[in-house]
């Protein structure tokens, strides 16, 4: 059974037949307990009537019984299980005291007679259930037994029954009701269980038909509709135009990025080319040191890219306890070549993160900042609370404050009049900014004192603060690379 609106309604109808038939056991037996109830408060009634005569005096045969014995059977029976009075016509009795239906003669002294006092009726009631045979016809009864004692003393139990053919017959008339609706109760529920669930899975198939069509023409500017309720299917189709969104726009940056990618890579290589092929022809003109750049460039691009790309696929970094002023030094030292020289204020900060990765971004913000410090490059290393903080400062033109987000998207370079062999190809800030992401910190670019960039790296310094806050920061920084952003990237 493959439908779901098969499944609800089956579902639905075995719940509902379940219910009714546990409600209908339940009915019949209340039923069944008042109809009894009323049965022994008849016979109750009788007994104690039979037994106030004998507790008055007077004796058992001669005791007022009532006329229709089919409906009130009495029996009474003495010490000795003896019956000393009996009703009229009782063939057969089973379920009091004795089977027997022919009264005996009173012993001397239980003729009652007139005394000075009465005898006494027992308030306890028992109740018993037996069978009685008047003129042939066999019904079953209630029978209510009473203790009664003449004036003279002498003890009987008084059987009193009261007929349980309404009981009978009245269960019997329900149950054949209920039975007789049953099937069609259970129809009604099916029927309209089915019509619901279709009504209500009416907006899913119009999502499952929209997205396959949006699966077969591969649009993904497409949307499902969404029903102008307020349940769960909306919130669904709502969803699903979200996830739409989101695919689209993952795909739109995947296409920008490739042709991006494929622009930056065509002009080193028609630059290599060009002089190859000019070294080839005229070996005397060959610029062998210009080819040497451009394949250097090429092999930092297509680093670049590479990184990217596994930062993309969600690579985490390997942790490792280090000092990061002691990484700032180390690299610094190796920079001795650099335009601009740097100047290092570091005081210890340990935090555990990938020594590779943070030395990526130190390199890159120091690349940044030596393409626009006019004369000087500070870096800075420092603790504030649970975080390493990191700062890279020049005296350069700064960024214009509107500028300080975009600066971190892919390909991005303010100086569009600046040559792609000093610019770089924008991708420094970028894998900065996706490096301190995946390390649960921030990379935010701000104004320096001196008027130049300032770039500010917090990195949390325990692994355990770095777990609590890398999710939402990826998702915000995955944002941030469709905003606008700050200055140029290396």
């Amino acid at each position: 059974m493959r439908s779901v609106r098969a499944r609800t309604a089956l579902g639905a109808t075995l719940v509902v037949a379940v219910a009714l038939v546990g409600a209908g056991f339940a009915l019949l037996a209340v039923l069944r307990a008042n109809l009894v109830d009323q049965a022994e408060l008849q016979a109750t009634v009788s007994a104690r009537s039979v037994a106030s005569q004998i507790a008055d005096g007077r004796p058992p045969d001669r005791l007022d019984l009532p006329d229709d014995t089919e409906e009130h059977p009495v029996q009474v029976v003495d010490e000795d299980g003896r019956v000393v009075a009996v009703g009229d016509d009782i063939e057969a009795i089973t379920g009091t005291g004795s089977p027997g239906t022919t009264a005996v003669a009173p012993r001397p002294g239980e003729d009652g007679g007139a005394g000075a006092d009465t005898g006494e009726v027992s308030d306890d009631v028992a109740y018993s259930k037996g069978d009685v045979t008047v003129d042939g016809d066999t019904a079953t009864y209630r029978f209510a037994a009473v203790r009664a004692s003449g004036p003279r003393g002498g003890e009987v139990t008084v059987y009193a029954g009261a007929p349980l053919t309404t009981e009978t017959a009245t269960v019997s008339g329900v149950r054949d009701a209920m039975l007789g609706t049953l099937p069609v109760l259970l129809a009604v529920v099916a029927a309209v269980t089915w019509l619901v669930t279709r009504r209500a899975l009416k907006p899913v198939e119009g999502i499952r038909g929209e997205m396959a069509a949006i699966t077969a023409s591969e649009d993904l500017s497409r949307r499902v509709p969404e029903p102008g309720t307020h349940d769960e299917v909306a919130r669904l189709a709502r969803t699903t135009n979200e996830t739409l969104a989101a695919l689209e726009a993952s795909v739109e940056r995947q296409r920008r990025f490739v042709a991006d990618a494929s622009h930056e890579l065509r002009s080193p290589i028609a630059s290599l080319r060009t002089q190859l092929e000019v070294g080839a022809a005229h070996p005397g003109l060959l610029d062998l040191p210009g080819a040497v750049a451009d394949t250097v460039r090429l092999q930092r691009l297509a680093a670049d890219l590479l990184l990217l790309a596994r930062l993309d696929a969600g690579e985490r970094p390997g942790r490792t306890r280090f000092d990061l002023a002691e990484l700032v030094r180390e690299e610094v030292s190796q920079r001795a070549g650099d335009r601009v020289p740097v100047r290092v204020e570091a005081e210890r900060a340990e935090l555990d993160g990938s020594r590779p990765q943070l030395g990526r971004v130190l390199a890159n913000l120091l690349d940044n900042a030596q393409r626009h410090a006019a004369a000087r490059v500070t870096v800075t290393v420092r603790t504030a609370g649970r975080d390493a903080v990191l700062t890279v400062e020049d005296d350069g033109a700064g960024v214009p404050e509107a500028e300080r987000e975009r600066i971190f998207e892919r390909f991005v370079r303010l100086d569009d009049a600046r040559s792609r062999d000093e610019g770089g190809a924008g991708l420094g800030l970028a894998i900065a900014r996706d490096i301190a992401v995946r390390h649960g910190g921030t990379l935010a670019a701000r104004r320096s004192p001196s008027g130049g960039a300032l770039l500010e790296l917090r990195v949390p310094r325990d692994s355990a603060d770095t777990a609590e806050v890398v999710s939402c920061r990826s998702d915000r920084a995955g944002d941030a690379r469709h905003r606008t952003p700050d200055r140029q990237d290396s």
